[in-house]
């Protein structure tokens, strides 16, 4: 009886010790997550949309090489880029070429407090692709958070004066949604890959280097040399491509309550909001708040379904 006691005891203060790395990994992708917005709109001031994705996709380049590297898996994007060439390059160009460009041109058109707000709706967009791709049912939850979701979208977009549907950029608002398509497509696609999530994401990224340099090239020229750009760039490249999305695969990985870590995620937001508002300089406008908590409403509504029936992708 003791010994089992004992037993107990340690196997409790490993799963403490666990839960609170995931939690700690957690918090620090969230705390990342949450000044992107800001950085995207500082980097864009001497940047365009795709030579920002050009910057930022070769400094997360690096840094993925460099973590695959210290956890010695760096043969394993090798083995994958083999084994799988067109479903990496289909990803790759999704994630980062398109996404990217079309999210990053949506904060060159939108103030950053109506772009960020807009871009939580991607789990909804998820939802609605998971009927066809992944052969789930419309429930009613669903139907309500949609509902709500893009309720929050016309509320930000207009300002709170729905009625006059007076928009700050048509084109904007768009991107912005279009940019949820992307993301929720590139996570329908990923279902099919059960490989280590950081390597893939390094061959994915290796894939699409061509495709954003040729582009790059093409139509607004190679960027020049300017310190607070490429600063700017590598940041984007570092914490919202690298760091951020390693912290919360590691979160996910030693956490006992999934459903706990990914709750945090509804903290980012409002932080971000706080650091368009000090950094930025912009007024938060009351429409904003008010639609960022229908959609926030919404996502947790859809987090609830969630809990009977899995989707079959992650963030």
């Amino acid at each position: 009886m003791p010994h089992t006691l004992g037993v107990l005891v340690v196997n409790i203060n490993v799963l403490m010790k666990t839960q609170t790395k995931a939690y700690a990994f957690g918090i620090s992708a969230v705390l990342m997550w949450s000044t992107v917005a800001t950085a995207f709109k500082l980097a864009l001031q001497w940047l365009t949309p795709i030579q920002l994705v050009l910057l930022a996709s070769i400094s997360s380049i690096l840094l993925l090489t460099g973590v695959l590297l210290w956890q010695r898996k760096l043969p394993l994007a090798w083995v994958y880029a083999k084994q799988r060439p067109g479903f990496f390059m289909l990803v790759g160009a999704i994630n980062p070429f398109l996404y990217y460009l079309v999210l990053f041109k949506a904060y060159d058109l939108l103030p950053a407090q109506q772009a960020q707000s807009l871009n939580y709706t991607w789990a909804i967009t998820l939802a609605l692709l998971a009927v066809p791709f992944l052969k789930q049912q419309l429930r009613k939850q669903d139907v309500i958070a949609m509902a709500l979701g893009y309720l929050g979208v016309l509320v930000i977009a207009t300002r709170g004066d729905i009625l006059a549907m007076q928009f700050d950029s048509v084109p904007g608002v768009l991107l912005a949604l279009f940019s949820t398509l992307l993301w929720a497509g590139y996570w329908i696609i990923n279902t099919r890959n059960s490989g280590d999530p950081v390597a893939s994401l390094l061959v994915a990224f290796c894939f699409s280097l061509p495709m954003v340099l040729l582009y790059c090239w093409w139509s607004d020229g190679l960027p020049t040399w300017n310190a607070k750009a490429w600063l700017g760039a590598a940041y984007v490249g570092l914490f919202e491509m690298g760091i951020a999305f390693v912290c919360w695969v590691l979160a996910l990985k030693f956490t006992h309550n999934t459903a706990g870590i990914s709750n945090l995620i509804f903290i980012s937001p409002f932080l971000s909001l706080f650091f368009i508002a000090y950094f930025l300089g912009e007024q938060i406008e009351s429409a904003t708040y008010i639609g960022l908590l229908l959609i926030i409403s919404g996502l947790l509504i859809q987090q609830w379904r969630s809990k009977t029936k899995p989707l079959n992708a992650d963030k």
